[in-house]
């Protein structure tokens, strides 16, 4: 189940020198773990050249470089942007404000603050009510027989969790759920700036309304608690406040939502795999590990060079854009034994699909939590998983996935009944 691309695959492309990692039509297509190995082997520090998106970058593909660089918040800045998109740009500007995108010590202060609210001891009250709505979210879909699963189940669960946490009335859900989609990535490959532009002002518009709304009246949500932080005894800034629940909303929703529906299309790629996790010949927790190594739903992350490092032999300047490739390194040989196969049971799994060090995803026991949920609701519903039609990818150079997946299903019957595989 591919998308439909013309016929051109990646896996044709001899020299790295023919991929332009700035342009997100190219995350759209098939083949594009022939060219990380490629990366890999011949080309593992690369000089991407400049293009009409932008000036030149440093790629970084294998786990050992993306993982130095990752750990290393002190001669690698996220305060000028962690996009690529941003960065071809002249930078961020909610660096030094939006945690993604600020260097410690203000991270590391606004960070504790945060976790306080995302911690595994706080969200396991959230836990509960995460299970019973992928709970009813799937059986519907299974019982139906037939779902594009992305709009059906993995388009509603991310987003209604983050919004109750953050406080964002379920009135509003529909709406915070298409403006997140198109800040980050689109539907289609001719999405315009100025779409992204409009989208992400409108999210900034809808905080900043928010925020007034419950520094006004007090509730028991996320927006609340930054409204009433203080660090070093001083609040934060309202610029502060509205652009890291404009960062939680992007951030709570796209990966879990896109690492979902990269599970279902999985279980229908390989169906001995989804055998293997339906009838429990594959633990759950190790399942989705490994879901999430194997899509790498976030693509990259960007950094700037504070001095002068030499990786691999090659020097990189200081000032230099410095890329690291989620997906690159989730499939290195060096790591993971016969990388490229989803072994629903592989353990060890060392994916950096959620990040590491300091800037290691805020949201991740969240993620791992909504996944964990749907990925268990179809083992216990669903026997069969089928294509039901051709799967549309989304565009972006930071996020890959699929924003529609249709699907059939054949339900679990009673226990007793002898299934024939």
């Amino acid at each position: 189940m591919t998308p439909d691309t013309g016929g051109w695959n990646l896996a044709d492309v001899t020299d790295v020198g023919q991929v332009n990692l700035a342009d997100p039509a190219t995350f759209a297509l098939p083949g594009l773990e022939s060219v990380w190995r490629r990366f890999r082997e011949t080309a593992p520090v690369y000089r991407h050249p400049e293009t009409r998106f932008g000036p030149a970058f440093w790629v970084l593909t294998r786990h050992a470089d993306v993982l130095a660089v990752l750990k290393d918040a002190d001669r690698f800045s996220s305060q000028r942007g962690n996009m690529l998109t941003s960065l071809l740009t002249g930078g961020d500007a909610a660096g030094g404000k939006l945690l993604a995108v600020t260097d410690s010590p203000r991270h590391s202060a606004v960070r504790v603050q945060l976790l306080r609210s995302f911690s595994p001891r706080v969200l396991r009250q959230i836990a509960d009510g995460v299970r019973a709505r992928a709970e009813k979210l799937v059986t519907a879909a299974v019982q139906a027989g037939a779902s594009d699963f992305a709009h059906d189940v993995a388009d509603q669960l991310p987003i209604g969790t983050i919004c109750d946490l953050l406080g964002a009335p379920p009135s509003d859900q529909a709406e915070l759920l298409r403006l997140s989609k198109q800040a980050l990535s689109s539907d289609r490959a001719d999405q315009s700036p100025k779409q992204v532009w409009l989208a992400r002002n409108q999210l900034l518009v809808y905080f900043t309304d928010l925020c007034r709304h419950y520094r006004a009246e007090p509730a028991d949500n996320v927006v609340t608690a930054l409204v009433n932080c203080r660090i070093d005894g001083e609040p934060l800034s309202e610029d502060e406040i509205v652009l890291n629940c404009y960062g939680l909303v992007l951030a709570g929703d796209e990966t879990s939502r896109l690492a979902m529906t990269a599970a279902v299309l999985n279980f229908v790629t390989f169906p001995d795999q989804w055998r293997a996790l339906r009838d429990d010949h594959a633990d759950l927790a190790t399942a989705v590990d490994e879901v999430l190594r194997w899509n790498s739903p976030a693509l990259h992350l960007g950094r700037t060079a504070t001095t002068d490092v030499t990786i691999g032999g090659t020097t990189i300047r200081a000032g230099d854009i410095v890329t690291v490739w989620l997906p690159s390194a989730n499939r290195d040989d060096a790591v993971f034994d016969d990388p490229d196969a989803l072994n629903l049971n592989r353990n060890p799994n060392r994916h950096l699909a959620f990040g590491f060090g300091p800037h290691f995803c805020l949201g991740a026991y969240l993620g791992r939590t909504e996944v964990t949920a749907v990925v268990d609701a179809l083992r216990r519903t669903a026997h069969d998983i089928r294509a039901g039609g051709r799967p549309e990818p989304i565009y972006s150079t930071f996020l890959r996935g699929h924003s529609s997946l249709p699907v059939t299903f054949t339900a679990q019957r009673d226990p007793r009944t002898d299934w024939s595989t």
